[in-house]
């Protein structure tokens, strides 16, 4: 089943390298979408693609690079859009 999600990471999560760590993991599970830096110093991603291999980003984003200290991952779903062909920083 397909699935889009909106996500937020919180935490020490800017300036040590967290969205091209989230890029890779999002594309080593085949996800699509995009992920920056908010201005209030959070993550926001939006991702689609198979709702599994979501869960499992959600897993790894918990995690983080090595120099992050993620406080909290906040996920809301909604219906697959079909909005994105690869996944993207910007």
């Amino acid at each position: 089943m397909y699935a889009r999600a909106d996500i937020t990471i919180s935490g020490c999560v800017q300036g040590v390298g967290y969205r091209y760590y989230a890029m890779q993991q999002a594309r080593r599970l085949s996800l699509v979408g995009t992920v920056k830096n908010q201005f209030d110093g959070t993550v926001r991603m939006v991702v689609e693609g198979e709702k599994a291999m979501i869960l499992e980003l959600i897993k790894r984003l918990r995690i983080g690079p090595r120099f992050a200290n993620v406080r909290d991952v906040i996920v809301d779903y909604s219906d697959y859009q079909n909005e994105f062909n690869d996944f993207s920083i910007i």
